[in-house]
């Protein structure tokens, strides 16, 4: 990091395989992750469209924290990195600026905010914005998205294919008023959305008219910041939601740790045996990472809060369970490696909407664990495992931070595992390989195995 900001992580064929180490003792660490990338990322647009300078405090600093900097200095906006308290890197400081500038053009890389969030703000800019993506995040579904956006006022030329990349024709304000979207594939539509509300000439009366709508944690997180800085969201019915027009304060905002990037060293207890706690665990949470206390206590661990830190205390066993995972589908990988390990099958479910995320997340993880031995079927909308004896070999990343993280799950307790890209953690959490062994390294026992410098040869 540096007082002017920050690099991307190297691009995905300059980054290694890494041999995952294996735990051969219970574990004993206490570990703190970096902050959240929803919050950040959630902040620094509102921040953008303050009335006034803010400061993130204790911010994630990662590849997708760096594309939305990169994305809002692009239209106009101030940003300085400024020395702080927090371990994982500088302060930011926002200074806005209005209308933002067009002609220009906004690389999303793989960030799933970035792209919507960054379409809805495009059309207070002054001139054409052009949004587009790395070559792995162009299937990423935007069509609801772009629908949405242009029953607002919003100018978007796509060539008529619904997807990245498109061209947004920014005339320095957009009109607002009711509109009706389909949020099934992702709750950041809705986001995006009620983050430029309170801009829009005459604010929003959005509906969600699909048969789901997962994550509704994200959804309650961007109202819950909207109203740290004034902006109070009537919800008058499920799935509706009315945001007027008027100002967003600048403050000084700190943002908590990752909940959901603190869920593989959490789960790690149960995998190895032994305890992890993870500090700064907040009392109250959006964040869907919160859900964790309860499904690894239905899933056979101790879970306790005390002093600011929650504890993972492994039980006699891993219980397989069934899941309703709709509300927090970013937590089905670490989950789905724990039932690969529990003493009988599991099904995970409402988690549909993961196929659209960085990969299809429910293909990736039954095809990486059948390659390991394991047995695990494609649902309609989840996932059923059924616990057999694992064996070494490459676990693909699939350019997914959260298949990467999955793979070190398992090869703690398989020996043999080779994460193919764990570089791709880059995207939440630049500091995982480091976190991971000092993890198995906590305390006077050391509780892994050597694995070659983090690195396979």
């Amino acid at each position: 990091m540096t007082g002017s900001g920050y690099s991307l992580s190297p691009a995905p064929d300059e980054r290694g395989p890494w041999r995952a180490p294996v735990a051969d003792a219970p574990l004993h660490a206490t570990v703190t992750v970096p902050g959240s990338k929803s919050l950040t990322n959630r902040e620094l647009v509102l921040a953008a469209l303050a009335d006034g300078p803010s400061r993130l405090i204790s911010p994630l600093h990662s590849d997708d924290s760096a594309r939305m900097v990169d994305a809002l200095r692009t239209l106009g906006v101030k940003i300085e990195f400024e020395p702080g308290a927090g371990r994982f890197g500088d302060d930011i400081v926002v200074t806005p600026v209005w209308p933002l500038r067009g002609d220009t053009e906004v690389d999303c890389g793989q960030a799933g905010t970035v792209m919507r969030f960054i379409a809805a703000l495009a059309g207070f800019a002054r001139g054409d914005v052009t949004l587009t993506a790395h070559e792995s995040a162009l299937h990423r579904p935007m069509g609801a998205m772009i629908t949405a956006l242009r029953d607002v006022g919003v100018d978007i030329d796509d060539g008529g294919h619904w997807s990245l990349p498109f061209i947004v024709r920014g005339h320095g304000h957009a009109r607002g008023g009711e509109v009706t979207i389909d949020a099934s594939a992702s709750s950041q539509f809705v986001s995006g959305l009620l983050l430029a509300a309170p801009r829009l000439d005459v604010g929003l009366h959005l509906h969600h008219a699909g048969e789901r709508l997962p994550s509704i944690p994200h959804i309650d997180m961007t109202i819950e910041a909207l109203a740290h800085r004034g902006v109070h969201v009537e919800r008058p019915g499920t799935g509706e939601w009315i945001v007027p027009a008027g100002p967003l304060r600048g403050k000084d905002v700190a943002i908590e740790p990752d909940l959901s990037n603190a869920a593989p060293f959490l789960a790690a207890a149960m995998v190895a045996g032994g305890s992890v706690s993870v500090t700064g665990w907040p009392a109250h949470s959006t964040q869907p990472g919160a859900m964790l206390t309860d499904i690894l206590a239905l899933m056979g661990a101790k879970v306790q809060r005390r002093g600011g830190a929650l504890t993972v205390t492994a039980g006699p066993g891993i219980q397989g369970v069934d899941l309703d995972l709709s509300a927090a589908g970013e937590l089905t990988p670490t989950i789905f490696a724990l039932a690969a390990f529990a003493d009988s099958p599991s099904t995970l479910h409402g988690i549909g909407h993961i196929r659209g995320h960085e990969t299809d997340r429910i293909a990736a993880l039954v095809g990486e664990l059948r390659a390991l031995g394991g047995e695990a079927d494609e649902l309609p909308d989840g996932i059923r495992i059924v616990p057999r004896p694992l064996h070494g070999g490459t676990w693909h990343a699939h350019h997914d931070h959260r298949m990467a993280t999955t793979g070190a799950l398992i090869g703690l307790a398989v020996p043999g595992v080779e994460v193919d890209d764990i570089g791709t953690t880059a995207k939440t959490m630049p500091q995982f390989p480091e976190l991971w062994q000092a993890m198995l390294e906590d305390g006077e026992n050391p509780a892994a195995r050597p694995a070659e410098t983090m690195r396979a040869s």
